[in-house]
């Protein structure tokens, strides 16, 4: 099976001020070892665009699997979640006191959240 070729764009970034190094610090949550410290956030980033560049031509060198960008990957919208009985009633007592389904309730409780 051919390696997708995924521009290092698409991958998600985050750059912040880290006091302890007095720089700023980029990381990439699809290659969490990785990590770039700069004067800049533009120079962060960059620094760590071009290492992930990097690792990823190695991986593909080596023929080890290079991570989808989260950005690219396909989601159900199902997930299962294990919860003890009692936050189980819970939930569906307060689901029911809405007249909402405890699916309904329960996405619309997480949306709150996030």
């Amino acid at each position: 099976m051919a390696v997708p070729d995924f521009e290092v764009t698409h991958y998600t970034y985050r750059v912040t001020w880290s006091a302890e190094d007095g720089e700023f610090v980029a990381t990439c949550l699809e290659f969490p070892s990785l990590s770039w410290l700069a004067e800049t956030q533009e120079a962060a980033l960059a620094g760590l665009r071009d290492l992930v560049a990097e690792v990823i031509d190695d991986l593909r060198g080596n023929n080890e699997s290079v991570p989808q960008p989260l950005s690219s990957r396909a989601y159900s919208g199902t997930f299962n979640l294990r919860v003890g009985e009692e936050l189980h009633r819970r939930l569906a007592m307060e689901a029911a006191a809405e007249n909402l389904s405890l699916n309904q309730y329960v996405v619309r409780r997480l949306s709150q959240a996030s």
